[in-house]
């Protein structure tokens, strides 16, 4: 079994920009989720354990479901 110390540094090349754009998009989503009024479908702590813990799919699934509602509104 590899650590994370022995991993291919091509391989760490690979994987640290798509960690920050994940870093970077979780952190988006909790600012807007912070400013956002009420969320339609569910609650801003669901929504914030969804974004943290989900990781990219919880984002997306915010984004889609409640990103515009600030425009609409």
């Amino acid at each position: 079994m590899h650590s994370l110390t022995q991993l291919d540094p091509k391989l760490w090349l690979l994987l640290l920009p798509i960690a920050a754009i994940q870093l970077g998009l979780q952190i988006f989503c909790l600012v807007k989720l912070v400013r956002s009024q009420k969320p339609r479908y569910l609650n801003k702590p669901v929504w914030a354990l969804l974004i943290l813990l989900v990781n990219l799919v919880g984002s997306v699934l915010y984004l889609v479901l409640e990103g515009g509602q600030n425009e609409r509104d």
